[in-house]
This record gives C-alpha cells, sequence and structure tokens, in this order.
C-alpha cells in the first residue's frame, strides 16, 4: 500500500512532462518501463529517507546478538515505533564483532562503515567471561583484576607496540555471563586516525598484582565458541539528527512535538476505513481524521537486511475541515482564522485549512549492515501520532 501512495504521488507530480496518454496505450511496453522506473525511484527516494545509498548486501544471515534484540525491544514497541525519546543515547547503537578471533585475549574491530561526521558517544568491549574448569574450581582467589588496554604503536618501524590503559576493574573469578568495558577513549582516537586501529589487549591479575592463570580466568573468543558469546563492541553515536530533533524540549526535558503518549492512539479499524471511502465516493466529507498506512518491508523487497521489524503502521491524515473547526479537529489559531475567512468569503481563493499529521513519532530499524554488522537506528517524524487542522 505505501508503495502504491509513492507511486501515485509520482505520477501525480510528473503529468505535465509526459508524452500524451494515448501513446502509453499503444505501447504497453512503455506503460510498463515506466512503472518500474517509479517504483525504483520511489525505493531509491525511501532509502534516502533512511540514510541510505543502496540496501545493504545481503550475505549468509546470521543471528543477531542478543543484546541488540533487547535493546531494540527496550527502546521500541512491536511496531519499531519509539516508547521514549530519551532511552537511547543518541541515535544509532552498532554491534561489531571481533576480526581477530585469536585464541589469546587480544581483539580487533573494523569500524569502516561508521562515517567520520557521526560523534562517538559511548564504547563499550562486551566480553563473556566463562565458567572457570572444574579442577580448578577450589582456586584460594575470589576476585581478579581485568584491565583493558589499548595497543599503540609508538615504535617507528621495531614492531613493538606499548599498552594505554582504557578500563580496569574487579570481577568474581567463580562467576559467568557477560562483562563490559568502557573504550570510547580507544574508539575516538581510531575515528580520527583510523591507522591506529591496532586492537585491544586484556590482561587478567590476582590482586596481588601477578599475573592470573588463563585457565582458570577465561573469555569465549570468536574462533572456539558459539556466535552468542563472541567478543563485541557496541557503539552509541549521534549522527547530527537526534541533536536537530532535541530542540523543541521543554526546560523539563520532555520532548513537546513528539513524545509518545501513555497509551497509543486507537488506529480505526478496516471497517471504518471502508465506510470512509465509500462515503467519499458518495460525495460525503468526512471530518480530519487518522487512518491506518501499513509500510510493509517484506513487500518493497527489504525483508532479507531489515531484522525488526517487519513493517509498521505510518498513518495518514484525511478529511475536510469544514467550519466551525471544533477543537476535537486540534485546529491551530491560524487554522481557524483561514477558515473563517473562506467561510465568510472575504478574500477571494483562501481554501479551507488542510487535515495533516500534527504530532509525529519516531521509529526504530534493526538491520544488517554490509559488514554484516547489527546495526540499530532511530528515525525522526516517521510515525502519525494524531491529526489535525492547520
Amino acid at each position: 500500500m505505501f508503495m502504491i501512495v509513492i507511486a501515485v504521488a509520482a505520477l501525480a507530480c510528473s503529468t505535465r512532462a509526459r508524452p500524451p496518454a494515448f501513446n502509453y496505450l499503444e505501447d504497453p511496453y512503455a506503460a510498463e518501463n515506466e512503472s518500474e522506473e517509479v517504483r525504483s525511484a520511489a525505493i531509491k527516494r525511501l532509502l534516502e529517507v533512511f540514510g541510505m545509498e543502496d540496501p545493504p548486501a545481503i550475505h549468509g544471515r546470521m543471528q543477531p546478538p542478543q543484546y541488540m534484540l533487547d535493546l531494540y525491544n527496550t527502546v521500541a514497541d512491536v511496531d519499531g515505533v519509539t516508547k521514549d525519546p530519551y532511552l537511547l543515547e543518541g541515535n544509532t547503537v552498532r554491534s561489531f564483532f571481533d576480526k581477530l578471533r585469536s585464541e589469546q585475549v587480544e581483539f580487533r574491530f573494523n569500524l569502516s562503515t561508521v562515517a567520520r561526521t557521526e560523534k562517538i558517544l559511548t564504547a563499550e568491549l562486551h566480553l563473556f567471561k566463562l565458567r572457570p574448569q572444574a579442577a580448578l574450581m577450589f582456586n584460594r582467589h575470589h576476585f581478579c583484576q581485568v584491565s583493558v588496554y589499548q595497543l599503540v604503536d609508538t615504535s617507528k618501524g621495531n614492531n613493538t607496540h606499548e599498552r594505554k590503559l582504557l578500563s580496569s576493574r574487579l570481577i568474581p573469578v567463580h562467576s559467568t555471563g557477560w562483562e563490559v568495558f568502557t573504550i570510547t577513549q580507544a574508539v575516538r582516537s581510531w575515528m580520527v586516525d583510523e591507522g591506529s586501529n591496532l586492537g585491544l589487549h586484556v590482561v587478567v591479575r590476582t590482586l596481588g598484582g601477578s599475573q592470573m592463570d588463563l585457565k582458570l580466568i577465561r573469555f569465549a573468543s570468536g574462533r572456539n565458541h558459539h556466535q552468542s558469546k563472541q567478543p563485541m563492541l557496541v557503539l552509541f553515536t549521534d549522527d547530527g539528527r537526534r541533536s536537530a530533533a532535541l530542540e523543541n524540549t521543554d526546560p523539563d526535558g520532555m520532548d513537546i512535538t513528539s513524545s509518545l503518549p501513555q497509551a497509543p492512539m486507537p488506529a480505526p479499524s478496516s471497517r471504518l476505513a471502508r465506510s470512509v471511502d465509500h462515503l467519499e465516493e458518495e460525495g460525503v466529507s468526512m471530518p480530519c481524521q487518522r487512518l491506518p498506512l501499513y509500510v510493509d518491508f517484506e513487500e518493497i523487497g527489504w525483508s532479507g537486511w531489515i531484522v525488526s521489524p517487519r513493517g509498521y503502521n505510518a498513518y495518514h491524515c484525511k478529511g475536510s475541515c469544514p467550519f466551525p473547526l471544533g477543537q476535537n479537529m486540534r485546529p491551530t489559531n491560524h487554522a481557524t482564522v483561514q477558515s473563517i475567512i473562506n467561510a465568510l468569503k472575504l478574500i477571494k481563493g483562501i481554501e479551507t485549512p488542510c487535515c495533516v499529521a500534527d504530532k509525529l513519532f519516531s521509529i526504530n530499524l534493526l538491520y544488517f549492515d554490509d559488514d554484516e554488522n547489527v546495526v540499530l537506528k532511530q528515525y525522526n517524524d516517521m510515525v502519525a501520532g494524531s491529526c489535525g487542522c492547520h
């Protein structure tokens, strides 16, 4: 349905530039080619809305990290609509798997898909700590010091690397599960100089400072363990769109223009939508209201790289704004004045106000990029939250 709306709009806007209609009747191939051109142009424009030039290449479908799935479900509802614009830091979160796949505690991540214009907010190293081997369970050490270092090249040619401490803390020796370390400083330096990305090194010591037995403290590696436990870098960034959207914010920090209501606005039923169409066919004008407009990513051909949602209800506004405008039509003062001028016919050519979206919500997209990284991105002004006469 969404593609049909776009196609109709494109066709309407290009009427003057076309040859006479009878040419298309005489040449059905021309009409078919034009239809394909309109579809191609519409999809290209939709990609631009999502900040892409081309859809990401579809490789062998990997399983998205559970962390990214949980994060998506935290910030978005079942249709991808943002629950709260302040739950997410920035508007983009990416997960990167370790490229070294070493058995040692060294890791490297390819950040080439991150635009240099993006603001790096937070970077985290996620490591899955494995349970100690049974023979070593009764070791006298109960805690250990885990330190994450950035490898820095200061050798000028002799292949030796110095280390720069990024994060360090105590963790229980006998614990198992994810451990998270902040490495923002390293990622920011890598974004300034891509060649400085030599990777990370993790050192585990006893509380006395001596080297810990790596058989006792083990982290899952990309080579020997399941994908669900692989070392991962999680990067929170802002591409600048979020900053602009938050300009319309009140002093208490609540987003005035796009805050989500506590309860979702009821969507008109399909029966109501059909009745509206039927009444319009009979020449009866319906008042301004919000109607469904479902965007189906599978129908567009994007289901191969989008993880969630499968589609979303963008809604659209339809109906008339007749005089007098009641408060239920959410009119602006300008619309009220325009309606009065139109009703009194004080000035020729003044139309009635238009039924438009007066509140817009953002949606979240969870998808694979060209490098098979999983990206969570928030897009502003994608859902008509309510309609009014403007």
